[in-house]
């Protein structure tokens, strides 16, 4: 328990504090968030990768009463500063990568030229610096029995988190947001792309049991194969189906009660944001219309938790910035419930 005695929750946030305003100390914080600011990958917009930057100043605004959780916030949530040279490997690569895309989306034969051919190169190689940053960063604060959050950048981060999870806990599920199924192979012929993230989940880390996909509305033909080829690993809520039974007289409990029977007991939420409606999340990476509202989201997470299956951590991702604070808002306040959540789950 961080020492509160001087702070005072009703009065406005002091910028020298950590995220949410607290006065928390890494030492002192029951968790954890690690912020990814990497958008290498990214196959449309960008921008994500200034988002946890951006969050952590509108945290300040977010105020610290959240009804399903009240105290949360009182077992020290913490923020890691943005690690400069990622940020800085981020936009190197991300520039080479625009390039590379440009080219393929040509027809152009990447073989053929050597510059691409090191490009694809340097870039497969930085992903998996990063998946390797990733699990070493984790792992440590997860030996160290902290709870842990990841903060985006682009959905491909959370890999080595991944795997330092599958190491501390064993077997689990992946309860995934989002508009998009990220099942692609080598996406663009990145290895690690943000639209593969649950294709190289699954096949790299053994312990995940199951995937449960919640709102994917926009996808390809070979995931919606990989999903019916699966043998029930992947349970898939497309967004139109959701709808269609709502629109049928099917209530929303009956569909999330559906959802939470297919986790197992111990459940990872991945919260990529643009499974939101958009007039949430504008300057998402890959906008797509449809999507839900927070309350719905947040009623899904309370009936995990009321049925007993234990959070074991999250990422946050895709995250944009723009010249308003309207993404950065929302984002803050998805983070700060989820950061409630995991706490309460681990009480």
């Amino acid at each position: 328990m961080f020492d509160l005695s001087n702070y005072d929750p009703d009065s406005v946030s002091n910028p020298n504090n950590n995220i949410f305003g607290l006065p928390t100390t890494e030492e002192d914080a029951r968790l954890v968030i690690v912020p990814i600011p990497w958008e290498v990958t990214v196959s449309y917009g960008s921008g994500t990768a200034r988002a946890p930057e951006a969050i952590l100043k509108a945290s300040l605004q977010v105020d610290i009463c959240d009804m399903d959780v009240p105290d949360g916030w009182k077992q020290g949530f913490y923020m890691r500063p943005t690690d400069r040279k990622i940020l800085m490997k981020s936009d190197y690569l991300r520039k080479e990568a625009e390039l590379y895309i440009d080219y393929i989306s040509k027809g152009d034969d990447v073989s053929a030229n050597q510059f691409m051919s090191k490009t694809i190169k340097d870039v497969n190689g930085g992903s998996l610096y990063l998946n390797t940053w990733v699990y070493e960063q984790t792992k440590a604060l997860l030996d160290k029995n902290k709870l842990v959050g990841l903060l985006g950048g682009d959905h491909s981060v959370p890999l080595g988190f991944y795997k330092a999870i599958a190491e501390k806990f064993g077997d689990f599920g992946i309860l995934q947001i989002d508009a998009h199924c990220d099942l692609r192979d080598a996406y663009e012929t990145f290895n690690y792309s943000h639209a593969s993230i649950m294709y190289n989940a699954l096949n790299e880390v053994p312990e995940l049991k199951k995937l449960v996909q919640v709102g994917p509305r926009d996808f390809s033909l070979s995931e919606t194969e990989y999903v019916k080829n699966s043998e029930g690993r992947v349970v898939t809520y497309y967004d139109k189906a959701i709808k269609h039974r709502q629109y049928e007289g099917d209530t929303w409990k009956n569909i999330v009660d559906e959802m939470v029977s297919h986790l197992p007991d111990k459940v990872y939420i991945s919260f990529d944001i643009d499974g939101l409606d958009r007039k949430l999340c504008p300057h998402t990476g890959t906008p797509v219309p449809g999507g839900f509202e927070t309350e719905e989201v947040y009623y899904l997470f309370r009936k995990v938790m009321e049925s007993g299956r234990k959070i074991i951590g999250f990422d946050l991702c895709e995250v944009g910035v723009s010249d308003t604070d309207w993404n950065s808002n929302v984002g803050a306040r998805v983070l700060f419930k989820l950061c409630n959540l995991l706490v309460a789950s681990n009480s």
